[in-house]
């Protein structure tokens, strides 16, 4: 049965949601599942914007060619070459043999690359400031490259002032009925997993990001159709602001985020307690996670979010506990920085985790360690709670 939906008078929407997919990209979960976003516009030619993954291909396929109702496919307009949007090209041109495929002349390269794309298939290499006219309305091509793929254009279809923005501007989660973000309490249900989503995917391309906002805010923008995640019509500078503040690294909100390891429970007590003063010295929003209970994907976006992370780092092995070594190289290799630590090791008999985060926070960009670094063994005692209470105070000072 034919799902697409229509979103202006010549364009529809004909992509769909999975909702079965466990790991997006075999490694972040999605438990809301994603979308794959497709359009199809119907003007003097026919313009199909990139195809989906292979797992909603047959969906995807019926509303295609339901919609056609018999046209030929003239344009294919592949903007990236991810396989989660490419899968179903070669059985798009099984159907349509004559549709040219309409990208950069790196994607060019990458699609020859990903599949055996038959021979005599039409190709035409596009770069940013060249145009396609396909009747009234016309496709402007923007770079953008590394975001967050070298080959990505963007498009900007002049006449209904619609950007179609490749992976930016997308979110994890399925599709429910509501195609557009106003229809949806956005900030409750769905701005933590597009925050995920942009510093796990696009995060470490901060730089690149910048320069397609910049090439963005110039045009007049109406709609923004990405290829995850809701379509925007509306309120769409709060989106573009929470982009603009995720690629230059700077915090949303001034909150503390606690990431601590612990074994036996003696590295979770202390955190328990630090997390305690914090709230008795008025702090809100503390937020608290075990390093190895909660996937990697989620420590780094709460990292984008928050202005200061504390760490209760346990020595393992004569080196540091591998989940915290593992987030700490996470949000290293994406880049964040402009941010304030506060660190709390433990050991029972070689105090070395302290230095070994110091030293990955060293090659980080902007990055503040408060003063005291706690160093307690085995389990903290209450003697120590001095030291807590002075980090508390460091931390409340530093906010």
């Amino acid at each position: 049965m034919n799902t697409s939906r229509q979103i202006k008078d010549n364009l529809w929407y004909i992509g769909a949601s999975d909702r079965r997919l466990a790991l997006f990209e075999n490694m972040m979960p999605v438990p809301q599942g994603t979308s794959y976003n497709s359009y199809l516009l119907i003007d003097e030619k026919t313009v199909l914007l990139d195809t989906v993954d292979q797992s909603i291909s047959a969906q995807f396929l019926e509303n295609l060619t339901t919609l056609l109702k018999g046209r030929t496919l003239d344009y294919i307009i592949i903007h990236h070459v991810e396989p989660d949007h490419l899968a179903s090209l070669n059985e798009v041109l099984v159907r349509f043999p004559k549709a040219t495929i309409v990208c950069s002349m790196q994607a060019a390269k990458l699609i020859k690359q990903f599949m055996d794309i038959p021979e005599d298939a039409n190709f035409q290499t596009v770069k940013e400031g060249d145009k396609l006219l396909i009747g009234k309305q016309t496709f402007n091509f923007i770079g953008a490259q590394m975001v967050h793929w070298p080959e990505v254009l963007v498009s900007y279809e002049s006449s209904e002032k619609i950007l179609f923005s490749a992976d930016a501007f997308g979110t994890f989660g399925a599709l429910s009925g509501n195609l557009f973000a106003d229809e949806l309490d956005f900030d409750l249900d769905w701005m933590n997993e597009a925050r995920r989503y942009y510093t796990n995917i696009v995060g470490k391309y901060g730089c690149q990001v910048q320069n397609l906002l910049k090439k963005a805010t110039a045009l007049d923008i109406s709609m923004i159709c990405p290829l995850h995640g809701p379509i925007w019509r509306q309120d769409l500078a709060k989106f573009i602001e929470k982009y603009d503040f995720w690629s230059r690294y700077e915090p949303e909100d001034r909150e503390i985020l606690i990431i601590y390891g612990s074994m036996y429970g003696h590295t979770e007590s202390a955190a328990m307690v630090l997390s305690g003063l914090l709230a008795d010295k008025g702090c809100k929003n503390i937020k608290m996670f075990d390093v190895s209970a909660t996937h990697v994907s989620y420590l780094v976006s709460e990292s984008f979010r928050c202005s200061h992370i504390v760490l209760f780092a346990p020595t393992y092995n004569g080196g540091l506990y591998p989940p915290m070594e593992n987030y700490l190289l996470d949000i290293k290799a994406h880049l964040l920085q402009n941010r304030v630590f506060a660190l709390i090791e433990n050991s029972s008999w070689a105090p070395v985790s302290g230095n070994a985060v110091k030293t990955i926070l060293s090659e980080m960009k902007n990055t503040t360690i408060l003063e005291p670094v706690i160093s307690f063994k085995s389990s903290m005692k209450d003697s120590q709670r001095a030291e807590l209470e002075e980090l508390a105070d460091a931390i409340v000072k530093s906010i």
